[in-house]
């Protein structure tokens, strides 16, 4: 059965804890199966204004205090924001005050705003991603670590308490060399609606493109699950103001949720417009329909 759960609030508007709460919970009542949240810190809106989230591990944290059954997970946390070892530091707590609820969702980032807003380096995105994968997967797996590479050191650093022994990795990236990096290692992939044009029938070439990569890394290609972001617009009103191409109401969502299963996809995020405590209660029922259908 594929999964289906939703992306929290990040920049749509102000939202308060009190509201991440009422989310979280209708997710849950719903019968939905995770919640995700965002990575960022700034946003320069197409309006002009600047606008920022909640910090993504605090709130991944609450979200895990609060919950019960749903799966958390950053959709998906830049190893840019983080020393890479404080990473799997901050992933293995969330993970424990979930009760092991957590995906630990990673990639290397792309907003340039706000990596120079916040002092973070923005060159060489791709080969500093390449040390902190390496560094964030060996103490989830193994605890302990020496490393000594060209921007990130660590010394005899030791993860304790331990990480969970199944912690999933899921990488947030379609690029070739990105998969090159991470194919051996991850147990999920992700891809954003904007890059299959929100169109499970665009799939095939990065569904295709992953598994090359599993098999060059020696993998067989159905060991790394699939997942996939998916917009929805719920009603005549929406927060996203660009050229995105939604899913235009509930009543289209189950053929497009065919549509991604038949694409091997079994795990999606519904990132829904607006997001709402009611737009997660009806797309939960929908959903619930959906999979009663058979």
């Amino acid at each position: 059965m594929m999964l289906v759960g939703v992306q929290v609030p990040e920049v749509e508007r102000f939202v308060p804890w009190t509201e991440y709460v009422e989310i979280a919970a209708c997710a849950e009542e719903s019968g939905l199966d995770s919640l995700w949240v965002g990575d960022h810190l700034l946003y320069d809106l197409p309006d002009g204004t600047i606008r920022g989230p909640w910090e993504c591990w605090t709130l991944l944290a609450g979200l895990a205090a609060v919950t019960s059954r749903v799966t958390l997970a950053p959709l998906v946390a830049s190893t840019s924001f983080h020393e890479p070892a404080m990473l799997a530091k901050l992933a293995s707590t969330v993970d424990e005050i979930s009760g092991g609820r957590l995906i630990v969702g990673l990639g290397a980032g792309w907003n340039e705003r706000e990596y120079r807003a916040f002092g973070f380096p923005y060159d060489r995105r791709v080969s500093r991603f390449a040390e902190a994968f390496t560094i964030i997967r060996a103490l989830l797996r193994d605890g302990r670590l020496d490393f000594d590479g060209e921007f990130y050191r660590v010394q005899d650093t030791v993860l304790d308490p331990p990480a969970r022994s199944d912690l999933p990795i899921l990488v947030g990236s379609s690029g070739p060399r990105m998969l090159s990096i991470t194919a051996q290692y991850m147990d999920m992939w992700n891809i954003w609606f904007a890059d299959f044009n929100n169109d499970p029938a665009q799939l095939t070439p990065w569904m295709d493109r992953v598994d090359r990569a599993a098999r060059v890394a020696g993998r067989d290609p159905g060991d790394i699950t699939r997942t996939a972001a998916l917009l929805v617009q719920i009603g005549d009103t929406a927060d996203r103001r660009n050229n995105e191409q939604p899913i235009r109401g509930l009543a289209q969502l189950p053929a497009a949720l065919d549509g991604l299963a038949t694409a091997g996809i079994e795990h999606v995020q519904l990132v829904l417009d607006p997001i709402t405590a009611d737009s997660v209660a009806r797309a939960g029922a929908t959903v619930e329909a959906w999979r009663q259908r058979g």
